[in-house]
């Protein structure tokens, strides 16, 4: 017999969907009957997929003894909490919750389990991605300073060597002054790069797959002899407003990181997914949309892992440190953050974007 999901009345079914804390409901005999969108989050999974799954599939416990616990819970009638227990999202990552198991005993209806999941380390997330947001905002200031200060004097000296090569009469000595226009040009250009583009984004309804797909092809048009490139895609995601040629170069530079990562012999993971009532810095957004950019590389070296999005800091032998912190000025101008877990032998960078068509 199919497990169907328990009927709620409108009015608690949209407190319950507008939590923050992940909210589970079993029946008499453990099989899910309910799970809110911020569980749908927490476990990075959607409710038709876990809909009538046992409790010992979704719950951890110290002691693991899962059906023991919530059963003595539902004979004595008594609650408990345990805290800071690890779930496993749908992904693999751990998260820390603190669970609160309440028994439910209705008059006319079977007795029920109610399970509350307070995720202890999305306040820590939080904090960190506002410190992220803020830390780039202030460099990206004193980028766009220091910029207005270089270029001045570089368009004078730019300027004066052009004149002077007009005046030299022996073409040897215009070399020198040919290397002088060169380096003002290369040092124009750098700091054009680290500044981002000057221009508004223009947005249009973009579709996320068809981005991760051209900076695929790319890829392999660069990297033909490796590495390999797989995905896994929600094909649910809907289009959304956006500046695609800016989302393109976004993942273009974090695809050519992981590529030069994992090397011809490793292997690429481009992944899709969306989150419900999911926070962005210390903003909250009904649908957001996670792509991963997942490699197999050494990882990145544990001294410089809190800089990487800081200019002129790389982990590549001759790496200009430009790509990651041009990548999080692209997607920060689309209200959205990138963020980065690495360990040796894995490295992925998380890439969140509001999905809300009317974002401005």
């Amino acid at each position: 017999m199919s497990i169907q999901p328990a009927p709620k009345p409108a009015l608690e079914r949209t407190i319950l969907d507008h939590l923050n804390t992940a909210v589970l409901l079993f029946d008499k005999d453990l099989r899910l009957l309910y799970l809110n969108p911020a569980a749908e989050v927490l476990f990075e999974i959607s409710a038709r997929h876990i809909i009538g799954h046992h409790a010992l599939n979704l719950l951890p416990c110290p002691d693991h003894q899962v059906e023991e616990r919530l059963k003595a819970a539902l004979e004595s009638r008594h609650p408990f909490t345990e805290r800071e227990i690890n779930v496993v999202a749908g992904d693999g990552r751990t998260k820390t919750v603190n669970c609160t198991v309440l028994p439910l005993h209705h008059f006319d209806a079977q007795d029920q389990v109610l399970v509350e999941l307070a995720q202890v380390d999305r306040q820590l997330r939080i904090t960190r991605e506002e410190h992220l947001l803020s830390q780039h905002q202030a460099t990206q200031a004193l980028i766009r300073g220091l910029a207005h200060e270089i270029k001045n004097p570089l368009g004078g000296l730019r300027g004066a060597a052009q004149l002077l090569e007009q005046e030299l009469p022996d073409p040897g000595l215009r070399e020198y002054t040919r290397i002088i226009i060169d380096e003002a040009d290369r040092l124009q250009d750098l700091v054009n790069r680290m500044v981002g583009p000057s221009r508004l984004p223009r947005r249009a309804l973009v579709n996320i797959h068809n981005v991760l797909e051209h900076v695929r092809g790319l890829i392999l048009a660069e990297s033909p002899a490796g590495p390999r490139v797989q995905r896994d895609y929600d094909p649910s995601i809907p289009d959304f407003m956006a500046d695609q040629d800016r989302l393109i170069q976004a993942f273009l530079n974090l695809a050519r990181n992981a590529a030069a990562a994992a090397g011809i012999a490793g292997h690429i993971e481009l992944r899709t997914r969306v989150l419900r009532q999911f926070t962005i810095g210390n903003r909250r957004h009904r649908l957001v949309l996670q792509a991963q950019i997942r490699d197999n590389g050494p990882g990145i070296p544990q001294e410089i892992e809190d800089r990487i999005f800081f200019p002129m800091v790389s982990g590549h032998q001759g790496g200009t440190g430009l790509g990651l912190p041009i990548a999080q000025e692209l997607i920060n101008q689309h209200g959205g953050l990138i963020e980065c877990e690495s360990r040796p032998g894995e490295t992925t960078f998380y890439v969140y974007l509001p999905l809300e068509t009317a974002y401005e």
